[in-house]
């Protein structure tokens, strides 16, 4: 059992070890900073099923440590709440596959609102249909699932949550966050008292 857990870690470690490095990481920065930080709207993730819970933990990850953003979900978007998109905003997309029908839905309904809107995706499908319509394209290095049928979104999962840590950290080295901007935005809990005292 322990050989067994331990080449699941290592599964997982090499799927991490291999997401493509590329320009794009600093181009998606540069993007939410310009449109957060200087335009002053914020970022919107979204994605469906395991993606969305990715999708909501990036975003609020990246509004506890200064950059504002918000969690919308791609079919909820559809009756109504696509409301919360402004002009100045960007949208963060998570699929796996690239093929995801809703946020596909989700771009087109976007644009039709403001033509102009920017879109990243974090994907392990960089031909995939919603690279052709998104402006930046982080991918994955599409690891093969660690699950024993292959399907169950797992080694996938990691490198979108590790690509989503990846991005908060380049962005409060950006905005140069620090101990006492930490401290504003956590007034209870261990966190909060651990930043004060930095």
């Amino acid at each position: 059992m322990s050989s067994e857990i331990k080449d699941l870690l290592q599964a997982e470690a090499n799927a991490i070890l291999n997401i493509p490095v590329s320009e794009t990481f600093n181009e998606a920065v540069n993007l939410i900073y310009d449109a957060v930080h200087i335009n002053k709207g914020k970022l919107i993730a979204s994605g469906i099923g395991k993606a969305g819970q990715i999708a909501l933990n990036i975003a609020t990850t990246l509004s506890s440590t200064g950059t504002p953003a918000v969690f919308l979900h791609s079919a909820d978007a559809q009756h109504g709440d696509i409301g919360v998109i402004q002009q100045n905003d960007v949208l963060l997309l998570i699929s796996n596959s690239g093929k995801t029908r809703e946020i596909l839905e989700l771009v087109e309904l976007s644009r039709r609102i403001y033509p102009q809107i920017q879109f990243i995706v974090i994907t392990g499908n960089p031909t995939g249909p919603l690279t052709e319509v998104t402006d930046i394209v982080i991918f994955t290095g599409n690891p093969e699932e660690i699950c024993p049928l292959g399907l169950t979104p797992t080694t996938s999962t990691t490198t979108m949550t590790v690509i989503g840590d990846i991005l908060v950290v380049l962005l409060m080295k950006k905005i140069r966050y620090s101990a006492q901007d930490y401290a504003k935005r956590h007034h209870g809990g261990y966190l909060g008292e651990k930043s004060r005292n930095l």
